[in-house]
């Protein structure tokens, strides 16, 4: 799990295919990786990475036929820079909102334009995802925990703040670009709790949410 503060900007050191899959090695910036060890998780770019291998500069990880297909990792190439976080711990700030580093697909940068001294995004969804994002909650672009400011169909709105614009890989964001998406956990399983169960004699609606004292 992680929370979408991201540590560090990173880069792509090299990236080679290996049957359907590919060998990514990460050259991690300032990461801190004293405490890192093989076998444990680091987001790059929003996707939970299993460290393979330790370098100097950095790490390296296995790609799946997945999640090449799900994110935007079919398209980065050495030099590609990307945000950097390490495995929440127990003690960890959850400064942002829980990440499983999961990736549920693409979204597509329409348009940017300044604000005062941040930057506002309007991102397209794809349609299957839309649904899962609301105005005034959370979504993580390309690992980072960031707040819906308004929704208008598949279209959303990001307003980036200087600080994370100086911090992340925001600031190379132009119309056309293409992001890595993750929905809120809770509005995936608020989904799948309420769907139709073959097993079950009743299943919860909202009718039985208020049956049961829950809404009003």
């Amino acid at each position: 799990m992680f929370t979408g503060i991201i540590e560090a900007v990173g880069k792509v050191a090299s990236i080679k295919a290996s049957g359907g899959d590919a060998i990514v090695r990460i050259a991690s910036g300032k990461l801190d990786l004293s405490d890192v060890k093989l076998g444990d998780s680091i987001a790059t770019n929003g996707v939970c990475l299993t460290v393979t291998a330790l370098h100097g500069d950095g790490y390296s990880a296995d790609v799946s036929s997945e999640t090449l297909k799900r994110t935007g990792f079919a398209k980065l190439k050495a030099g590609s820079p990307v945000n950097l976080e390490k495995a929440l711990l127990p003690t960890t700030r959850l400064g942002g909102h829980l990440v499983s580093g999961h990736v549920d697909g693409v979204a597509r940068v329409e348009s940017r334009h300044s604000t005062g001294r941040a930057i506002e995004f309007w991102l397209n969804a794809p349609a299957e995802l839309a649904r899962y994002i609301a105005e005034k909650g959370s979504v993580t672009v390309d690992g980072i925990s960031l707040t819906v400011n308004a929704v208008e169909g598949q279209r959303f709105l990001l307003t980036i703040v200087p600080h994370t614009q100086g911090e992340t890989t925001i600031a190379g964001w132009k119309a056309g670009s293409e992001v890595n998406l993750e929905v809120d956990l809770l509005a995936r399983y608020v989904e799948r709790l309420l769907a139709p169960s073959p097993d079950k004699k009743e299943t919860v609606t909202l009718d039985l949410l208020a049956r049961s004292g829950f809404l009003k």
